[in-house]
């Protein structure tokens, strides 16, 4: 079912459970159909393979990867066992590229239909500002979902093709099964998908601000590369832990034996504060926005 059919059979009547589906349905297809989300979805996927081929290269000759300790987390043990290059990848792209790539689904959920003149249409439906706005934060949360998922895949399926796989040493030292690997390659996955929850909230509080999705986008991307900007710098070590990307790598942890979970709860509970401060805003700004204007 297209979005004009949604609309079309929401139009006239009270919007039930079934029509809200349909409505998170036709969202979640038309943000996957773009060109643009299929681009940043290809660019993730890529980011594994071209890891992948240079720790090969770089080790053909029996040189150790990472280049003497230089490089993303995990990266020294990818050479042992293939499924270190899930964990590597989502190191090499949490920290740029996972984020970015929400920032721009996030920042034009709202604006983009703004600036095309389409917002009106799907408050008409009626879907009511609080449902929808709801439903597209749903779309962004999904988005972060598959992000992930591809970049880990796609890890999993080069690490298969190029290095040998069998049991995993972790961090502790301790040797665990590779089907217990695989399941922790899972949960970390999982991890790094909710670590994004912070910054899609603050996407679409940005895209409630704005008419045009290219500032959205733009404004949101900007906002997450000074606050990492500002994590970094030494001085400003008192406000760092409440930044949201602070704890991100934090990931690495559920590779010891046993799981070492402090800074685990720490980054989950602060994406859960920013996506209700965040949420809150956005929800305040949209339902007091003129659609019209």
């Amino acid at each position: 079912m297209s979005r004009a059919d949604v609309l079309q059979a929401g139009a006239g009547r009270r919007p039930n459970p079934l029509w809200t589906l349909g409505l998170l349905r036709s969202e979640l297809v038309t943000t996957v159909r773009r060109w643009r989300t299929l681009a940043l979805l290809g660019v993730l996927a890529a980011v594994p393979v071209l890891v992948g081929i240079a720790v090969k290269i770089e080790t053909r000759g029996g040189g150790p990867a990472g280049g003497g300790g230089e490089g993303p987390a995990f990266i020294s043990q990818i050479t042992n066992n293939g499924l270190f290059l899930v964990f590597t990848a989502l190191a090499a792209t949490l920290p740029s590229f996972l984020p970015m790539a929400v920032g721009v689904v996030a920042g034009d959920a709202i604006a983009g239909e703004a600036g095309a003149g389409t917002l009106r249409y799907l408050l008409v439906a009626p879907a009511g500002r609080t449902r929808l706005l709801l439903t597209k934060y749903a779309t962004v949360l999904a988005f972060c979902l598959l992000a992930t998922l591809v970049v880990a895949v796609s890890a999993l399926l080069v690490g298969a093709l190029l290095f040998p796989l069998g049991e995993l040493t972790t961090i502790s030292g301790t040797r665990i099964s590779f089907a217990e690997g695989l399941g922790r390659a899972l949960l970390i996955a999982l991890v790094v998908a909710a670590s994004l929850v912070g910054v899609a909230a603050l996407g679409l509080f940005v895209s409630t601000l704005t008419n045009s999705g290219i500032a959205a986008m733009a404004t949101t991307v900007g906002l997450l590369i000074t606050v990492q900007i500002v994590d970094q710098i030494p001085q400003l070590h008192a406000l760092q832990p409440y930044l949201f990307p602070h704890y991100w790598l934090s990931f690495a942890d559920l590779m010891r034996d046993p799981v070492y979970w402090d800074d685990l709860v720490k980054n989950l509970g602060l994406q859960a504060l920013y996506a209700a401060v965040f949420g809150a805003a956005a929800w305040a700004r949209f339902t007091a926005k003129d659609i019209n204007a």
